[in-house]
C-alpha cells in the first residue's frame, strides 16, 4: 500500500486479539478506533491449531501477561475471531467510516480474508520469513504492508524477493535459487514500487526506547526504495509521533479498552483517550510538516517589513561626498536597500545629502 500521494499519514489502530474472544468487545474496539479518527481498525485472523503446535512455548511477554498454565495454542484458541464476526465487524466499520482489515496467519485464513475484499493485506512480522504464505499474500494482487520486527536486513530482502517473484512468475518457485534469479531482474523489483510498503518494528511488548531504532526506517528506505512506516509497541505516543516526523506515512499502534484486561497485548496498548491523542498529535504534526518549500508565508510579510534592517546613514552626509564605511549602518526602516548592499556603497558619490538615520536609496 502506497500512501505517499496522500496528504495525511495512514493510521492503523491495531485491535489485534484485544477483543478477548468477546463479540461486544470487538465491536467496541471498532467504535473506539473510529472515534479516535484512525483510518483503519485491524484484527487478526488465524486458526490456533494450524498456527501453533501443541508444545510451542509462549513468548516471554505472553507468559508475563497471561496464565502460565496454558499453552500458546490454548491461549490463541481463546482469542480466535470467528469468521461470521468478520463480516459483522466489517459492516459496522463501514457504517462508522473506518476501514476494516485483518492479518492472516495461515493459508486458510488468507483465503477467507480474500472474500472480504479488504483494501490491502498487512503481513505480520512473524510471517516475513514464511515464504509460501508470503508468496500467496502477494498472489492476491492486493497491496501489501509488511512488518519487519525481529528481522535482519537480508531477511527483509529475501521476503521482498519472494513477493517480487509472486508478482512476476506463473507458479511457485522450485527453490530459492529461482527467487534470487528473479530478484536480479530490475523489472521484477520495479513491481514492488507502489505495491509494497515496509513497517519498521521491534517485536517486544512493550518496547524500551533504546530498542526502537527509528533510524532503521532510513536504512530500509535507502536499501529498497519503498515507502516505509512504523509499527509501534512502545508505551505512550512519543515514538509513533516521532516516526511521522522522520517520514513515516503509515503508523500502526495497538489499542485496548482497558490495559488491565487479561490477555497478552493489553499492557502494551493505548487506551481510548491515548489513541485519540496520538491521532490528534499526528494530524497536527502533518499540518506542521508542510510541503517542504522554503518561502515566506503571507502572514510573515508584515513581520518581514518590521523586523528586517536596511541601509541608513550613520551620520550626516553632504551631497557629492564619497561614502565611507563610517557613513553607513543598518536599522529597521521598513524600506530601502538590504544590509548586504552596504559594502557596495562604500566609495560611491552621494547624489543627495543625508541626515543621520535617513534611508539610503540607490
Amino acid at each position: 500500500m502506497t500512501r505517499s500521494e496522500l496528504d495525511h499519514v495512514y493510521i492503523i489502530a491495531e485491535a489485534g486479539v484485544n477483543h478477548n474472544g468477546q463479540r461486544d468487545l470487538a465491536f467496541s474496539l471498532v467504535d473506539v478506533a473510529a472515534d479516535a479518527g484512525a483510518d483503519a481498525v485491524k484484527f487478526q485472523t488465524f486458526n490456533a491449531s494450524k498456527l501453533a503446535s501443541k508444545d510451542i512455548a509462549k513468548a516471554g511477554y505472553q507468559q508475563r501477561n497471561t496464565s502460565t498454565s496454558e499453552s500458546q495454542r490454548d491461549m490463541l484458541r481463546s482469542l480466535e475471531l470467528p469468521h461470521e464476526w468478520h463480516f459483522e465487524l466489517q459492516a459496522h466499520a463501514r457504517k462508522r467510516g473506518i476501514e476494516f482489515i485483518s492479518t492472516a496467519f495461515d493459508l486458510d485464513s488468507l483465503s477467507f480474508l480474500v472474500q472480504l475484499d479488504i483494501p490491502f493485506f498487512k503481513i505480520p512480522s512473524g510471517e516475513l520469513t514464511n515464504g509460501p504464505l508470503l508468496w500467496q499474500f502477494a498472489r492476491t494482487g492486493k497491496p501489501l504492508v509488511i512488518s519487519t520486527g525481529m528481522a535482519t536486513l537480508s531477511e527483509v530482502e529475501e521476503g521482498l524477493a519472494i513477493v517480487a517473484h509472486a508478482l512476476s512468475a506463473a507458479a511457485e518457485p522450485s527453490d530459492m535459487a529461482e527467487v534470487w534469479r528473479g530478484w536480479s531482474n530490475l523489472d521484477y523489483r520495479k513491481k514492488l514500487l507502489g505495491h509494497v510498503s515496509l513497517l519498521h518494528c521491534t517485536s517486544q511488548y512493550p518496547t524500551p526506547l533504546n530498542e526502537v531504532n527509528l533510524r532503521a526506517m532510513d536504512t530500509m528506505a535507502a536499501a529498497f526504495g519503498l515507502e516505509v512506516g512504523y509499527s509501534d509497541h512502545t508505551s505512550g505516543i512519543l515514538v509513533p509521533v516521532a516516526a511521522v516526523a522522520r517520514g513515516a506515512k503509515i503508523i500502526e499502534k495497538h489499542f485496548t479498552l482497558d490495559r488491565t484486561l487479561p490477555g497478552p497485548d493489553h499492557r502494551a496498548s493505548l487506551e481510548p483517550a491515548e489513541l485519540k491523542q496520538m491521532v490528534s498529535d499526528i494530524r497536527a504534526l502533518q499540518t506542521a510538516m508542510g510541503d517542504g518549500g522554503k518561502a515566506p508565508h503571507a502572514s510573515e510579510w508584515d513581520t518581514r517589513f518590521a523586523a528586517r534592517q536596511q541601509v541608513v546613514a550613520a551620520r550626516d552626509v553632504a551631497a557629492g561626498a564619497v561614502f565611507s564605511r563610517e557613513d553607513l549602518t543598518t536599522a529597521r526602516s521598513g524600506r530601502g536597500l538590504p544590509p548586504s548592499y552596504l559594502w557596495g556603497l562604500v566609495g560611491e558619490v552621494t547624489s543627495k545629502s543625508y541626515c543621520a538615520g535617513d534611508v539610503i536609496e540607490k
